[in-house]
C-alpha cells in the first residue's frame, strides 16, 4: 500500500521541460560560436554568409537576453569576457554534440537523399518540371529542394548541391548554362492592336512586370543588358506591377498583365508551348546558373548522379534555345 501524503514522481516529470525563452535562438548561437572562435564579427559574417552588421546585431541580442556583455569591443579587435568564455565552452560543446547526434541518426536511418538549394524561380520554372526524369531513374532516392533567395552554408545546412544565378565574372562552381534575356508576354497581348509591340520602343505603352530589387537599384536592372543592345537606355514603360518572386512575374506575364524580362533558357518551355512569346531578339546578360557541390556530396553517389543528370539537362536546354 502506498503511504498517504507522499508525492510520487513519474519518469516524465523527473526532468523539467526546457522552455524556449530560457535559451537563445539557434541561429544566434551559430553567430556567437563563429564570432567567439574567430574573434571577428567580419570573419564570422563571411563564414555564415551574413553581413557584419547582422552578426553584430545578433550578438547584441544575445547579450541583451543574458543581461551581460560577452565581448570586449577593442579598437579593431574583439576579446571574450569571462561570461563570453563560459558561453563559448557551453555553446561549442552543445553544437558539437548536436552535430554528432545528427550524423549518428542519419547514418542509422541510411536514407538515400539528395538535398538541393536554389532560387524559387529556378526551382518552379526549370527544375521541378524536369525532376520526374531524375526520380524515374532513381526510384529509391528522396529529393529535398530548399527554394530560397538566402545563400545557405552547404555543410551546416546539410545540402548536397547548390544551383545559383551569378555574374559570369565572379561565379563559383560549374556553369549549367549562361543566360540570355528578352522581353516576353502572352500571345493575346501581342495580338492587341491598340497596344502594338512591333518595335522595341513600343514597350513604352505597356505595363512593366518586375521583381522587387534591393534598395537603390532600379526595377529595370534585369532589363539593362537588353536595353543596352537595343540602344534604349532611357526607355520607361507606362506603369509597373511589382512582385517579390520572379515566378510570380512570369505568371503575370502568362496571364496577359504586361511585359516581363524573360530569362532563357529558364522560360524555354513556356515559349515552346506558346504560353509566352518573345516579340524581339534577345541579349546576353553576362549572368549564368552555376552548380556547386557541398562537402557531403563526396560521399553521396546519388548527389553525384543528380549533378550529372542536371548538367545533361542543361546541355539539352542550350540546344533548345540555340
Amino acid at each position: 500500500m502506498r503511504p498517504e501524503n507522499v508525492k510520487t514522481t513519474s519518469p516524465q516529470a523527473a526532468t523539467p521541460a526546457i522552455r524556449r525563452n530560457q535559451l537563445p535562438r539557434l541561429d544566434l548561437l551559430y553567430s556567437f560560436e563563429a564570432a567567439a572562435r574567430t574573434l571577428s564579427f567580419t570573419r564570422a559574417a563571411n563564414e555564415l554568409f551574413l553581413t557584419q552588421s547582422a552578426v553584430s546585431r545578433q550578438i547584441q541580442q544575445i547579450e541583451a537576453d543574458l543581461g551581460t556583455v560577452l565581448f570586449e569591443r577593442r579598437h579593431r579587435a574583439l576579446a571574450l569576457t569571462e561570461a563570453g568564455r563560459v558561453m563559448q565552452r557551453a555553446v561549442s560543446d552543445c553544437l558539437e554534440r548536436l552535430r554528432d547526434a545528427t550524423a549518428s541518426v542519419r547514418a542509422t536511418t541510411a536514407m538515400r537523399q539528395v538535398a538541393i538549394t536554389t532560387t524559387p524561380g529556378f526551382a518552379s520554372l526549370w527544375l521541378i518540371p524536369r525532376l520526374s526524369r531524375f526520380t524515374a531513374t532513381h526510384p529509391g532516392v528522396d529529393v529535398r529542394i530548399s527554394a530560397t533567395l538566402e545563400v545557405l552554408d552547404l555543410d551546416r545546412s546539410g545540402i548536397d548541391v547548390s544551383v545559383r544565378l551569378s555574374a559570369l565574372s565572379r561565379a563559383v562552381g560549374s556553369v549549367l548554362f549562361e543566360e540570355t534575356v528578352t522581353p516576353v508576354c502572352s500571345p493575346q497581348l501581342l495580338k492587341n492592336r491598340a497596344l502594338p509591340l512591333r518595335k522595341p520602343a513600343d514597350l513604352a505603352g505597356h505595363t512593366l512586370l518586375a521583381t522587387d530589387m534591393p534598395q537603390g537599384q532600379p526595377l529595370t536592372m534585369d532589363w539593362e543588358p537588353w536595353f543596352r543592345v537595343m540602344g534604349l537606355p532611357d526607355l520607361r514603360m507606362k506603369n509597373t506591377l511589382r512582385f517579390s518572386q520572379y515566378s510570380d512575374v512570369v505568371a503575370a506575364a502568362v496571364a496577359g498583365q504586361g511585359v516581363a524580362i524573360g530569362r532563357l533558357p529558364l522560360l524555354a518551355e513556356l515559349l515552346r508551348e506558346g504560353r509566352l512569346v518573345a516579340p524581339f531578339s534577345g541579349a546576353v546578360s553576362r549572368f549564368g546558373y552555376f552548380v556547386t557541390l557541398g562537402p557531403r556530396s563526396a560521399a553521396n553517389q546519388d548527389a553525384q548522379d543528380f549533378v550529372g543528370w542536371l548538367m545533361a539537362e542543361g546541355e539539352s536546354a542550350k540546344i533548345v534555345c540555340a
